[in-house]
């Protein structure tokens, strides 16, 4: 085992699709104003973590997030494609009442969080979580005994979790994953342990 990495996994600030409740997947979507306060309100609660790296998505609603981190601590910003949301295929831009009316077999599978199926031109989880996990375990392996930031997405975090707890892909998700949350865990070389999850006291105003 390696000396401990500490991993502050984050997710991006809020944009106007996730309060539309719009399916992003890999469209390059902004962060809106509030998605804004919060990120800076996140650089503030992480800025004396004596963090060593900041990796995130290439997606720009995660880097702006992570910006506001560089900007913070004075780390420069380090994107990783692997770290992108799921691809949603035909889903993307659709609110779920839409894609069932469009494709209500399609959604079913989808909400049953079948392990193997896949919208349209998009990711099964099987795939996805083979894209984003390992990259996360190998930017953590990099940094033993040291604190990271990884800014990503909601469903590369509902990944993380599960991946870590020991949670089938298909079970319902109990858990919370908000925008500009803190996410802590710990990662040894060989996995990942949960400290904290969903800590947002740092956004009350935002």
């Amino acid at each position: 085992m390696q000396e401990p990495t500490r991993l502050f996994a984050l997710r991006h600030g809020q944009t106007a699709w996730n309060a539309d409740r719009r399916i992003q997947g890999h469209v390059d979507i902004p962060l809106d104003d509030t998605g804004s306060r919060q990120a800076a309100l996140l650089a503030q609660a992480l800025a004396g973590e004596g963090l060593a790296a900041i990796y995130s998505s290439d997606l720009q609603r995660a880097r702006a997030t992570a910006d506001a981190l560089a900007a913070a601590t004075g780390l420069a910003v380090q994107t990783e494609p692997a770290l992108r949301e799921r691809a949603f295929g035909r889903f993307e831009s659709l609110a779920f009442t839409e894609i069932e009316e469009r494709w209500p077999e399609e959604a079913l599978r989808w909400r049953r969080r079948e392990p193997d199926f896949a919208p349209g031109g998009g990711e099964t989880l099987e795939v996805f979580a083979g894209r984003c996990l390992p990259a996360i375990a190998a930017l953590a392996a990099r940094h033993a005994g040291q604190a990271i930031a990884v800014v990503s997405h909601g469903g590369v975090l509902d990944c993380l979790y599960r991946h870590a707890v020991g949670i089938a892909p298909a079970q319902a998700r109990t858990w919370q994953l908000g925008n500009a949350s803190i996410n802590r865990l710990l990662y040894n070389g060989e996995g990942f342990v949960v400290v904290g999850w969903n800590d947002d006291a740092h956004l009350e105003g935002a």
